[in-house]
């Protein structure tokens, strides 16, 4: 119970920052719906039973690098994906590939799974066991998928 509170506590200090420095705006009835989106959030993590396990908040430390590698590789992608299209030939080949997840939890898998879906040129269509169906425009961005970092890295996110 007491390590429960201190992650509910713990989080929405998280939210309330992040919450402050994303609005910008200062006004008091903001301020007020803020505190109680923040709130509403806990308690709702808190039904679902977010704190029943643990929170995934150990990730916190490891997160600029695997936010830096994906930033470079929507980037990459939107290059990629406009140069593509800008072409006269429109050379696509668009294919579906099966990705098998490093990652071992759900959480690992969705982060991977919504990272897929960032990069412009990729969906993720379906997860299941473990299991990715991957939408690619390209057989290069289907290589780069299978044969990339991105699986490992958000393996390495998740574990430990």
């Amino acid at each position: 119970m007491r390590r429960s509170f201190r992650s509910a506590l713990l989080l929405t200090l998280l939210l309330v920052a992040a919450w402050l420095l994303w609005s910008g705006i200062y006004k008091p009835l903001l301020l007020w719906l803020g505190v109680i989106s923040c709130l509403l959030s806990v308690y709702l993590a808190y039904r679902v039973g977010f704190f029943d396990r643990p929170t995934g908040l150990h990730v916190l430390p490891r997160l600029p690098r695997y936010w830096l590698w994906l930033l470079g590789e929507i980037a990459r992608s939107s290059v990629e994906v406009c140069r593509i299209v800008l072409s006269p030939r429109l050379p696509i080949a668009p294919r579906v590939v099966e990705l098998t997840a490093e990652p071992k939890g759900p959480v690992g898998q969705v982060i991977l799974s919504n990272a897929i879906t960032l990069a412009p040129g990729t969906v993720t269509l379906d997860l299941h066991d473990g299991k990715l169906l991957v939408h690619c425009l390209t057989q290069g961005s289907a290589d780069a998928l299978t044969s990339g970092p991105g699986n490992r890295l958000s393996a390495e996110l998740t574990t430990g």
